[in-house]
């Protein structure tokens, strides 16, 4: 209860440090802000890709990612993710003998569907996936797609409506085009999607130290004033 508090009052004395403006967008992007969809990358290898997918999930309000590090090593292109990674949790799976495992099993336990996406197997399309539970939606690697592991431990797969010669998406458009239908029908449901006040309360802490210039020496002044 102590660090709630603590929270409340470390954000309304940072909060005096930005602009009226730069504290009112930080409201309006925690009210979109949600935790009820996430996104689970396996093994992505370019970094193009990864950036992009990075910069849609901070668009479309999703707050947490789950990288799992089988055989590559996730890299982000700045350029390309225009400065989206600090605005998100990016959870990483690497030290594990199976990480895919892993992550599924980690986030089974929080509650999530474990939806896998693949144009090769016999599931619903994006705009029929159903939003009443939490949804972690898998993404595979560019060349091989989603692995047996993920085949293996999913609970429901979902597919892109497509009518042309190509076979697939570009990974980064897929997350865009899935994140751009799911969080539609997310915001005009009756779930619980929203982050509740202490969750907001510790990632807009979190966002107002990434913001502001030298916050360790001003946060160690509040503490002493606070003694």
């Amino acid at each position: 209860m102590e660090t709630k508090h603590l929270n409340k009052e470390l954000v309304s004395y940072l909060s005096n440090l930005i602009s009226e403006n730069r504290r009112a967008k930080f409201d309006e992007v925690l009210n979109y802000r949600t935790r009820h969809i996430t996104i689970v990358l396996e093994d992505l290898y370019q970094p193009h890709n990864a950036s992009a997918v990075l910069r849609s999930c901070d668009i479309f309000g999703i707050q947490d990612i789950h990288i799992v590090e089988n055989k590559n090593v996730y890299t982000v292109n700045r350029d390309i993710a225009l400065g989206s990674p600090k605005w998100l949790n990016i959870h990483k799976y690497s030290n594990q003998e199976n990480n895919t495992k892993h992550c599924i099993d980690e986030l089974k336990a929080k509650g999530y569907q474990i939806v896998a996406t693949s144009p090769h197997k016999n599931g619903c399309t994006i705009e029929n996936l159903s939003i009443d539970k939490p949804i972690a939606l898998i993404f595979g690697t560019e060349l091989t797609g989603i692995s047996d592991t993920v085949r293996d431990n999913a609970d429901a797969f979902v597919q892109i409506p497509m009518f042309g010669f190509t076979e697939s998406f570009n990974i980064s458009v897929s997350v865009a085009l899935c994140l751009h239908t799911l969080t539609a029908k997310l915001h005009q449901s009756n779930a619980e999607w929203r982050l509740d006040d202490d969750e907001k309360d510790e990632l807009l802490l979190t966002w107002l130290r990434n913001t502001i210039r030298k916050v360790e020496l001003i946060e160690k002044d509040f503490f002493e004033k606070r003694k």
